[in-house]
C-alpha cells in the first residue's frame, strides 16, 4: 500500500553512494552454468517481487485523474510516482566508479512483478514507451525462462477478497485475469491478492479459476509437512504459525472446506490446490524500512543470509516488497537493483528467475495448511478493513468509523443487486456472465467493441435507449467493486482522500441504479453512514463527509457544457471535439465582443463514451473580464427557439450593459447559473494561469 504524501528516507540519490562498483568490485569466479540451471533446477535462485500498485484515482464523472496539489510539481501522485519510480525501473542506468553511465537496464527483465489492472491502464495512456518496455520485459522473461514470464495478475481493483461475497471474489479474479491478458497476450500463472489477504474461500476461488500458485506472508502459514514420503513420522504436522516457515520452497495447499466455503461443481474429482510462495519476511522489511538497498553489495549480502547450508541441490531466495519502494520510497535504488541483476547476483553464482520458472524447476514437495484470515499488513485478520483492530491508527485518533463504513457499503451492495437481476434480466441472457465478461469493454470503449459485446450478451436486439441503460448498469457494477478498494480503510482516517474516493464511487453507483430502475437509495446510505464517527471536527461522521467531499464532485452534462462554453472563449474548438470522457459535438457556435464583454452562444450534443448517453443543450456564456464569467444552460428546445434566444441575447449585448445581458440570459435560461468556481479543476486552474 502506497502512501501518497508521507514519503520515505530518501537512499541512493547519490551516484557515489549508489551504483559505483561496475568496473572493479570484485575478482572472477568460477560460476556454474547459467544456463544449465534455468533447465535443471540445481543452485541458488533469486526472485525479487515488486508489487506496483496505487489506488484508483480518477473522479467517477470523468474517467481522469484531476489536479491533486499535495503531488507538486506533478499533476498527480500517479504521474508523480510515475516519474519516481515505474519509469525509472523500465530505464534503470548502470554507473561505473566515475558516475558515467556504462548501461541502461530494463529491470523489469529480471523483477518478478505484479502492475495493477488501474495502474496499468494509466501507464498505458500516459507513457506508451514506458508500457512497451514493460511488455517487452515479460517477453524477454518468456524467452529467457522457458515460457515463464516475469508479469503475473492482480485482483482487478485491489479488493480484501475474504470479506467480499462469492460472486465479486469470482469477477475480481476473473476482471485481473482478462486484463492480464489484454496486455500481456498471454495466461497469468500466478496472481497477487490485495494486501496478501486470504482465507480457504479465497483459495478455491482462485483454484475454479485457473490460478496456479500465490504469494503470501510467512506469517500467514500455520502448518507443514512433507508431501510423499515412506516415514510416518515425517507425516506429522509442522508448526509454523510464528514465521518459521521456510522461504526457500514452494508449498502446495490442498483445498480445505470450512463453514463459509461451500462445494463448487466445477472442481475435479482429485483433491484440489494451489501453489503458495512464501517471500523472506524479514529481508523484505530490510528492504523497505531499512539499509539493505543502500546498494548492489548489500542488497545480494543480505539476500545470502537466507541462503540454507544443507545439501539441498535448489533452493529459491524470494522476497516482495511494494514496488514503489525501487525508487518512490526510497530514490535511486532502481539503479541499485539494475546492478544487482546485471552483476553481483552472477557473481555469487545466483540465477535470477520468476515464481512460475522455479515451481517449473522445482514443485512442492511439502505441503502448508494457512491461518484461516490473514493479510500481510494486520495482524488481526482482515480487521484493518472492517474494524477498529488498531492497524493504521495514529495518535488520539481512532477508526471506528471502519465498521459503519463497510456495512453501509454491504447494504449498498445488496441494493444494487436487486436492482441488477431484476432490470438486468431485460436485456442480459445471464446478467452476472454480462459482468464478468464486461472488463472486455472497459478495456475497449470503441463502438465496435461495445457492438460485440452487446452482440453476445443481449436477450434481443436493443434499442438505442436500452443500450444506455444495459451500460448504466454494468456501470453501476463496476462502481459496485470500486467502492471496495481496501486503501479506504487503510489509514487512519475516513476523510482521507482515499475514504472520500471510495465514497465517490458509491455515490456514482447509487446514481447509475436511480437513472435506470428509479430507486431512491441514497437517503439510506447516508444515514447508515452517519453511524462512522470522524475524527475531524469539521466533518463529524460519514454523512458529513458524504454530504461536504463526495456530493460536490458529482457532474452533469449541464456541468460538462459550461466547462465546454467556458473554455470555448479561450480555445479554439473544432466541431468535434473530446472532453473528457465525453464526446462534444458543435452544432452552432456564436462568439460577439462588445468593448469588455464577450458573450458566446451555443448548440452542443454530448455523448459519454461510457454510457453512450446523449444530451442535446443550449448554452449561453458571458465574459465580464478577468475571472468573472455568467454561465447558462438548457436543454435544446428547437431550432427556432435557439434562433431567438441567440438573437435576444445577442441584441441585449449590443447595449453594452452587463446587468441587461444578464437579466436576460436569467429570463431566458432561469436562475441557475455556473461561473470560473463551477469549472473542472484542470481548466480552472488552466484559465486563471492566462
Amino acid at each position: 500500500m502506497t502512501l501518497d504524501a508521507t514519503p520515505y528516507s530518501q537512499v541512493g540519490t547519490d551516484p557515489q553512494n549508489a551504483e559505483n562498483e561496475f568496473t572493479a568490485a570484485h575478482k572472477p569466479l568460477a560460476l556454474p552454468d547459467r544456463q544449465n540451471s534455468l533447465k535443471t533446477g540445481i543452485g541458488v535462485y533469486v526472485t525479487v517481487h515488486g508489487h506496483f500498485y496505487q489506488p484508483p484515482r480518477e473522479n467517477p464523472y470523468l474517467d481522469a485523474i484531476e489536479r491533486q496539489p499535495s503531488a507538486a510539481p506533478f499533476h498527480n501522485w500517479n504521474e508523480r510516482i510515475h516519474h519516481e519510480c515505474y519509469r525509472p525501473n523500465a530505464f534503470a542506468r548502470v554507473l561505473n566508479d566515475r558516475g558515467d553511465i556504462v548501461k541502461i537496464v530494463n529491470n523489469y527483465e529480471y523483477l518478478s512483478f505484479n502492475i495493477g489492472p488501474t495502474l496499468m491502464s494509466w501507464i498505458e495512456r500516459h507513457d506508451v514507451e514506458v508500457y512497451q518496455r514493460i511488455l517487452e520485459a515479460d517477453r524477454k522473461s518468456c524467452e529467457r525462462l522457458n515460457g515463464h514470464g516475469n508479469a503475473i495478475a492482480q485482483v482487478y481493483n485491489h479488493i480484501i477478497l475474504p470479506l467480499a461475497n462469492d460472486r465479486d471474489k469470482r469477477t475480481q479474479i476473473r476482471w485481473g485475469k482478462e486484463d492480464f491478458r489484454s496486455h500481456f497476450g498471454r495466461d497469468p500463472e500466478g496472481m497477487w491478492l490485495a494486501e496478501t489477504a486470504v482465507d480457504y474461500a479465497t483459495v478455491e476461488a482462485l483454484i475454479v479459476e485457473g490460478i496456479r500458485f500465490i504469494i503470501l506472508a510467512p506469517s500467514q502459514a500455520q502448518r507443514c509437512r512433507p508431501l510423499d514420503t515412506s516415514d510416518e513420522s515425517d507425516l506429522q504436522w509442522n508448526e509454523v504459525g510464528g514465521s518459521q516457515i521456510d522461504a526457500t520452497c514452494p508449498y502446495r495447499c490442498f483445498l480445505k472446506r470450512d463453514q463459509n466455503s461451500q462445494p463448487s461443481q466445477n472442481l475435479d474429482a482429485e483433491t484440489p490446490y494451489l501453489d503458495i510462495f512464501f517471500y523472506d519476511g524479514p529481508i523484505s522489511r530490510d528492504m523497505g524500512f531499512d539499509s539493505a538497498l543502500s546498494s548492489s553489495h548489500n542488497l545480494a549480502s543480505r539476500l545470502g543470509q537466507a541462503v540454507r547450508g544443507d545439501h539441498r541441490p535448489a533452493q529459491l531466495i524470494a522476497v516482495a516488497t511494494d514496488g514503489e519502494t525501487f525508487g518512490h520510497h526510497k530514490a535511486g535504488t532502481e539503479k541499485c537493483l539494475a546492478y544487482a541483476f546485471e552483476d553481483e547476483f552472477a557473481h555469487r553464482g545466483w540465477t535470477v528467475t520468476n515464481f512460475a520458472h522455479y515451481l517449473s524447476l522445482t514443485p512442492p514437495t511439502w505441503e502448508v495448511e494457512l491461518k484461516p484470515v490473514t493479510a500481510w499488513s494486520c495482524a488481526h485478520g482482515v480487521d484493518r478493513w472492517q474494524d477498529d483492530c488498531g492497524c493504521g491508527g495514529g495518535g488520539s485518533w481512532n477508526q471506528q468509523w471502519r465498521r459503519p463504513l463497510r456495512d453501509a457499503l454491504d447494504w449498498l451492495r445488496d441494493q444494487l443487486i436487486k436492482v441488477y437481476e431484476d432490470t438486468g434480466k431485460k436485456f442480459f441472457r445471464d446478467p452476472w456472465l454480462a459482468r464478468d465478461e464486461y472488463i472486455q469493454v472497459m478495456r475497449d470503449r470503441s463502438a465496435t467493441a461495445v457492438n460485440r459485446f452487446l452482440a453476445q450478451h443481449q436477450t434481443h436486439k436493443l434499442t438505442l435507449g436500452d443500450r444506455t441503460d444495459a451500460l448504466r448498469l454494468l456501470e453501476m457494477q463496476r462502481h459496485a467493486l470500486l467502492m471496495y478498494t481496501s486503501c479506504g480503510w487503510f489509514f487512519e482516517e475516513l476523510s482521507r482522500p482515499e475514504g472520500t474516493q471510495i465514497l465517490r464511487y458509491a455515490s456514482r453507483a447509487l446514481e447509475l441504479a436511480g437513472d435506470v430502475a428509479g430507486v431512491q437509495l441514497e437517503k439510506g446510505f447516508v444515514k447508515r453512514l452517519a453511524l462512522a464517527p470522524s475524527n475531524v471536527d469539521s466533518f463529524k461522521n460519514g454523512a458529513e463527509v458524504y454530504r461536504q467531499l463526495v456530493i460536490s464532485a458529482q457532474i452533469s452534462f449541464e456541468q460538462v457544457a459550461s466547462h465546454y462554453a467556458i473554455s470555448s472563449l479561450f480555445t479554439p474548438y473544432t466541431p468535434e471535439e473530446r472532453i473528457y470522457c465525453y464526446d462534444a459535438h458543435q452544432l452552432d457556435y456564436q462568439l460577439q465582443r462588445m468593448g469588455s464583454l464577450t458573450l458566446a452562444v451555443g448548440q452542443l450534443q454530448l455523448t459519454s463514451e461510457i454510457t453512450r448517453e446523449t444530451s442535446h443543450l443550449t448554452f449561453a456564456v458571458l465574459h465580464l473580464g478577468g475571472w468573472d464569467f455568467h454561465c447558462c444552460i438548457q436543454p435544446f428546445a428547437g431550432r427556432r427557439g435557439y434562433t431567438s434566444l441567440k438573437e435576444t441575447l445577442m441584441g441585449s449585448l449590443k447595449q453594452g450593459s452587463a446587468a441587461q445581458t444578464i437579466l436576460a440570459m436569467n429570463q431566458i435560461f432561469g436562475n441557475q447559473s455556473y461561473n470560473l468556481q463551477t469549472l473542472f479543476a484542470e481548466e480552472r486552474h488552466r484559465i486563471m494561469q492566462l
